[in-house]
């Protein structure tokens, strides 16, 4: 996930992150989709050794080289190989090597906390890491306990596009919000994500369906997939982020963005006693009470729901903007894979058009990372126009630069999908961050979600298990920190 996304088990050509991607599981992921540590990581962590850059990794800086990079240092750098892959970021450690003489030691994987947190309880990590997936370390967890660099002196760097701006001038504006911690840019959410529903334009085209705009529309589509033997909503049950996407969508576009806030800002009526959290989550259980989900779909990974969604066993899927590259080798060449914002509850304050939209597959750089400068450059590069169309060529997904890919590089039909579906947005986007400030918080509400779609409790357990989740991280003092106006 890009954002941040769950693990895959498969091939490992996945996000999570967000953004799963996956991520971003997400993709955007990355996203609260594990425990928080236990105590003696968290113990570990604090008191890791190492001093990060000893000064044998430091160069002369300029203005072309402002972090001072040494020519002959080598670089670490870990990818989580989700659905985006990793060789956009073996193309750029090429061309790192070729433009600054500085070999990268590579390492693609999933095991982001099994392979990373003995070398964080060490004091000796990675230089920089995309730290996404269903073994994502949490980003609140690493940050707490001092592990993360203030990308600050990044995001002030001259632009390399255009050196008169810096850097963060040239992102898309609020991407840089899911990577804040107590007022503080620690994270790099890299990919530009949507989430929403996806569905088969060839399917709907044979079954003469049209997209749904109300929720009506969408259930009247299940009826009649379901009538057809074919499933109405598959969802990635052992990974409940996926589903969470559709309820709190629908929770922000019935509510408006107040709605959404509440959750954020630890509201003590978040849940329980928000009229949008009820017909949200009720509206979901409607699915599952009239057996509209696909056949055994909540005991299947991301992989086996999403495949035997290319082989149109069901209508819908939830998803980040992630999904056609995860998808990549299973999705038939005429499926003709859309994007289709959330239908509407009636009463809704958001339009249709409306759609979750944000960063996600966060990058980091520890700060005890020992090549910090090349570490830093190599970022600065990544929000580069060169190293952002890599990307898109490479991973079939947008970047958080500004009108950041070549007008020549053509995009997949689910990508060009997310592309128009950004447009008809416009202004007219939201994107939840309790996902990145409260992992422990985001766990327990996908667990709700888990035995809600499972019919193991009703919506009204589900109000209240959610709720509870706020009133505990509420009892955070650090939480008070984190506030959205």
């Amino acid at each position: 996930m890009g954002s941040t996304s769950a693990e895959n088990t498969g091939t490992g050509d996945h996000p999570t992150t967000g953004v799963g991607r996956r991520d971003l599981i997400k993709r955007s992921a990355a996203l609260g989709l594990i425990s928080v540590p236990t105590m003696s990581f968290l113990s570990a962590c604090a008191s890791g050794g190492g001093d990060g850059d000893s000064g044998e990794n430091e160069g002369k800086t300029s203005e072309s080289n402002p972090f001072g990079v040494k020519e002959g240092s080598k670089l670490d750098v870990v990818i989580f190989k989700g659905g985006y892959g990793d060789n956009y970021a073996k193309a750029w450690e090429a061309d790192f090597k070729k433009k600054w003489g500085v070999t990268s030691v590579h390492t693609g994987t999933q095991e982001i906390t099994g392979k990373l947190q003995p070398r964080f309880n060490a004091g000796n990590p990675p230089d920089i890491v995309d730290d996404s997936g269903a073994q994502q370390i949490p980003i609140d967890v690493l940050h707490k306990n001092g592990q993360l660099l203030d990308l600050a002196e990044v995001l002030d760097a001259p632009s390399i596009d255009d050196p008169g701006k810096k850097v963060r001038d040239m992102l898309i504006p609020g991407t840089l919000d899911a990577g804040m911690q107590e007022g503080k840019v620690v994270a790099l959410n890299y990919i530009y994500t949507v989430w929403g529903l996806w569905y088969s334009g060839k399917l709907f085209k044979e079954k003469g369906w049209e997209p749904p705009r109300t929720w009506d529309d969408f259930l009247a589509i299940c009826k009649d997939a379901k009538s057809q033997g074919i499933g109405g909503l598959a969802h990635q049950g052992k990974y409940p982020y996926y589903i969470n996407v559709a309820i709190m969508d629908l929770i922000a576009k019935k509510g408006g963005l107040d709605a959404m806030k509440a959750i954020d800002n630890l509201d003590p009526k978040a849940f329980v006693g928000s009229d949008a959290a009820k017909e949200a989550v009720e509206a979901i259980y409607e699915v599952v009470e009239k057996g509209y989900l696909m056949p055994g779909t909540n005991g299947l990974t991301h992989n086996e729901s999403q495949t035997r969604w290319n082989q149109y066993k069901a209508a819908f899927i939830t998803s980040g903007s992630w999904l056609e590259n995860e998808q990549l080798k299973t999705t038939p060449a005429d499926f003709d894979m859309k994007f289709l914002p959330m239908p509407l509850l009636p009463g809704s304050a958001l339009p249709f058009e409306a759609i979750r939209a944000g960063s996600g597959e966060p990058f980091i750089i520890p700060s005890k990372a020992r090549n910090l400068p090349a570490a830093k450059e190599f970022m600065r590069m990544m929000l580069s126009k060169e190293w952002s169309t890599i990307f898109a060529k490479e991973a079939n997904s947008l970047t958080i630069l500004k009108d950041g890919v070549d007008p020549n590089v053509r995009l997949r039909p689910g990508t060009q999908s997310t592309v128009e579906a950004s447009k008809a947005a416009g202004d007219n986007t939201f994107r939840y961050l309790y996902t990145e400030w409260y992992s422990e918080m985001g766990t327990a509400i996908e667990n709700a979600s888990n035995e809600l779609m499972a019919k193991r409790i009703q919506p009204n357990e589900w109000l209240k298990r959610a709720q509870a989740a706020v009133d505990k991280q509420a009892k955070d003092p650090a939480s008070k920190k984190n506030r959205r106006d």
